[in-house]
């Protein structure tokens, strides 16, 4: 069995935030019905690296395990049909901007009074209150209203988005996903639903570490510092002789101590020398010089095997390739192996893993459309008959 087994979902949402929340919980056995426009379907399926079959390769990698349903609910009829649907559902995903579904007749409300029980999960830019509730946005622009992006990048420099990645879509996803089991606990005990109302940068700025209270405290504003950390050193990524990096993490003196033993140095880790992290601290140039010489003197697995000799915590700098080949990735099923609508495809596993129910990847994304009738069918009891005239309406 799976965690969700007999949990349904419907995903209205587009691009990633929403959706990836709808992702991680159907491979864990929820039932996730997207619901898309008719003819164009959702902006993912055009958002990475085009294939073949039509749609992207985020898109097969990250609609997995979803039936694709087309209803235009802006329609009437197809509102009544998306009502239909959350009469059978425990959660409805949505990321349009504020006050997009209730102008659809969709609200909050409207979906409660068709079932109680309903959980509204709604994920926005600046979320559903506030002066900015009504401005658009994506990771990028979350990436900088939260603080990270300001934070990311060589000192003196542009900042930078870390990774050029959608960070704050999947962070937000894995929050929406938490969201949702803890309603669903609640309901558990109360039989109603309830909203849960997400912004994208308020789950990047979350994360944030001490920089608030540092602030309050302090008035201290953290700058960029490149590869390193502002409160421990050392604590950064290091060239190698064989023009590598590796990244190396001394959080605690303890640390720093083995870190010394395994540069053949132990003296600077004396009580007057670097050992105190304060000392450390304020000699960050010198500290980082002198690692940056020992690391560069070996090649990366010379380094990393002096450092896991002495327990250093010590890894290298990967690219795609690097993890491609790696044994870990591979023990761990970090990368599996799935046919899809261009043949078989990498992606990566489910997370976290479960001892009893672990995830599954089903099937990857499918094509636009490929499940209306079987959900119509198995869900609201249309005939065929009926759902070939909502087709020639343009509902479905």
């Amino acid at each position: 069995m799976h965690a969700l087994e007999g949990i349904r979902i419907l995903d209205l949402g587009t691009y990633i935030a929403g959706p990836y929340c709808a992702t991680v919980l159907g491979e864990f056995g929820a039932d996730v019905i997207k619901v898309e426009r008719p003819g164009t379907g959702d902006n993912l399926r055009r958002f990475g690296t085009d294939t073949e079959c039509g749609d992207t390769l985020v898109w097969l990698s990250e609609s997995r395990n979803k039936r694709s349903v087309t209803i235009d609910f802006a329609q009437p009829k197809g509102r009544q049909l998306l009502l239909d649907l959350v009469g059978t559902a425990d959660v409805v995903v949505e990321n349009f901007r504020p006050g997009v579904l209730e102008r659809w007749g969709l609200g909050p409300e409207d979906l409660n009074e068709v079932n109680p029980g309903i959980i509204l999960l709604r994920v926005s830019a600046y979320g559903q209150s506030g002066p900015n509730r009504d401005l658009p946005g994506f990771a990028r622009i979350a990436h900088a209203f939260s603080g990270l992006a300001y934070l990311a990048g060589e000192p003196g420099r542009t900042p930078v988005t870390p990774g050029s990645t959608s960070l704050a879509d999947y962070v937000t996803g894995l929050y929406g996903a938490l969201g949702v089991m803890l309603a669903l606990r609640a309901r558990d005990a109360t039989g109603t639903g309830q909203c849960i109302d997400l912004a994208l940068y308020e789950t990047i700025f979350r994360m944030l570490d001490e920089l608030a209270p540092a602030y309050q405290q302090f008035g201290f504003v953290r700058e960029r510092m490149g590869a390193d950390t502002v409160n421990v050193i050392p604590h950064s990524h290091y060239r190698t002789k064989d023009d590598r990096f590796i990244a190396i993490a001394c959080s605690n003196d303890d640390m720093f101590a083995r870190l010394a033993q395994a540069m053949g140095r132990p003296e600077l880790a004396a009580a007057d020398a670097f050992g105190p992290k304060l000392a450390r601290l304020a000699a960050r140039d010198e500290v980082n010089e002198i690692v940056t010489e020992w690391v560069g003197s070996l090649t990366c697995e010379e380094a990393l095997t002096k450092c896991r000799e002495e327990k250093v915590p010590a890894g290298p700098l990967y690219s795609i390739a690097e993890i491609w080949e790696d044994e870990q990735y591979a023990h761990r099923q970090n990368i599996v192996m799935k046919e899809s609508r261009i043949g078989e495809l990498a992606v990566p596993g489910a997370l976290p893993s479960l001892s009893d129910t672990p995830g599954e990847i089903r099937w990857l994304g499918p094509s636009l459309g490929a499940h209306t009738d079987e959900v119509l069918e198995e869900l609201l009891d249309l005939t065929a008959e009926e759902i070939g005239t909502l087709r020639a309406e343009g509902v479905i």
